[in-house]
This record gives C-alpha cells, structure tokens and sequence, in this order.
C-alpha cells in the first residue's frame, strides 16, 4: 500500500464532508483517525474511530500525537449565537494548530468557508487576497479562523491550507449551487492536494468545481483543476444580488442575535 501520507487524523469525521475526504485517503494514508463528537461507523482498513470534542485542548494534544497531517472539519458548520462560534470553531481551530505545532505536524488542512466573503456581489470574481466579507455571524469565525492559522504559519512555521469549501452537495438544486457547487469528487481532489502539495507556508483556496458561473477564483498552487460543472445537470433560474444569498440576509442572523 502507498502510505506517504502516514497518519491522518480527520475531525468532523461524522459529517458529509468527510465522507470525501475518507475516499481520498483510502490507500495514500497508512493510519486515519477519524475524531468526532460520535463513534464514525463503516470503519475501512486503515481508519479507526475516536471521540473528541475540539473544544478540550488536552484531548486534541491526545489526539494528534503521532500524526503527520491533519484535516480539521470540526466545528458547527452554520449561523449560531457568536459565543458558540466562537468556542467550537475558533478555539477549537486554535487547539488543533496548538497540538500541530507541538508535535511538528507536516500539514494542517482547515475547513474555512465561502461565507467568508459572502457579501461581494455576484458580478465580481473574488480571490483569497481580496478583503472578508462576511455574511453572517458563521463567516465571522471562519475569518478569525483564518487568521489563527495565518498568526500560527508565520509565527511558528506550521504549514496551513485554508479550503474555502463551496456548496457541498452530490449534486447541484438551486441557482446558487450553478456558482458556488462543490462536488464530492472535487471535494476530494482538494483535500488531497492541501495534503500533498509540497512547500506550502500558508495557502488559502476556494474548493469549488469547475461551474461555468463560478465567481471565486482557484489557486494554483494546490496544482488541482475541478473536473465537474453545475451546467450539466439543468438547475435553472438565475443567481444575482450577493454571493451569499439568503444567507446574507437579517432574517438568517437575527433569531441567533442576543438582544433580538
């Protein structure tokens, strides 16, 4: 078996993410934790299952001791009160890149998101280099999310890519998804280049597939080209305004606001 991957430790392992990435794993990782606050069932040969909660910096150290690279999915993954962000998805992202740079981590993968510029219109196309522009009080964490790992690459050398994933999804249902669709392949072509791509300080980068009406731009240093586009599976309708859509919206912030 090619294991030049050694041992990968993925949290969020229960969630549909990570279902992509445990199929790109499969036979380049000798070893694959996969963490999260359930057991993970339908265990292949190579992954074993743990229970963790991103949010106790002691069982993260426990967790990555041993490992060579990390994919960090864990986190709530949508609109929340600020404190609950800010407690799973930034201090636990601060407790993994701790336990990484402890222990010399080869590579840290993070889960970041579209959202963070979700409120650039549709008619411009975004890179990483541009401004955030959160939609919501989710994008807020990943930005802060973002910037741990950037203080954390140029401060202590550990190696980061920052995957801004797009609308995961089998497959596209609504206008949105004509720009913003991420399939599982793709999903898995990105994950796998964050893993192996040599020589990367700090690198963030959309994860997004090859959709016609795209309006984020691709790195080209993670070296993958999406192979899969919106456009042939027919979703009509079109998508203006903001990037974000609905979720831009104050309805979809408010219920989650304290003096609302």
């Amino acid at each position: 078996m090619n294991s030049e991957l050694g041992t990968v430790v993925v949290t969020g392992a229960a969630g549909q993410v990570a279902r992509a990435v445990r199929a790109g794993l499969r036979g380049v990782a000798s070893r694959v934790v996969l963490a999260d606050l359930v057991e993970v069932a339908d265990l292949g040969g190579a992954e074993e299952s743990l229970v963790l909660d991103v949010r106790d910096q002691s069982a993260v150290l426990a967790a990555l001791e041993g490992a060579d690279a990390v994919v960090h999915l864990g986190g709530i993954p949508d609109e929340a009160p600020l404190p609950d962000l800010l407690t799973s998805n930034v201090l636990g992202t601060h407790h993994v890149l701790e336990a990484a740079r402890v222990h010399g981590l080869r590579r840290v993968v993070l889960a970041s998101s579209n959202r963070l510029t979700g409120f650039y219109p549709t008619t411009q196309v975004v890179s990483p280099t541009d401004i955030p522009r959160p939609d919501g009080l989710y994008g807020v964490s990943k930005v802060a999310m973002e910037a741990l790992a950037r203080l954390y690459a140029d401060k202590f050398g550990v190696s980061v890519v920052c995957l801004r994933i797009g609308s995961f999804e089998a497959a596209p249902s609504e206008p949105r998804h004509r720009a913003t669709w991420l399939s599982p392949r793709d999903c898995t072509g990105f994950v796998n280049a964050a893993l192996t791509t040599p020589n990367l300080h700090f690198e963030t980068a959309y994860a997004v597939s090859a959709n016609t009406n795209r309006f984020w731009a691709l790195s080209t240093a993670l070296g993958y080209t999406p192979v899969d586009n919106a456009e042939t599976y027919g979703v009509a309708g079109d998508f203006n305004g903001v990037q974000g859509g609905t979720y831009a919206g104050p309805n979809y912030t408010l219920p989650h606001l304290p003096l609302n």
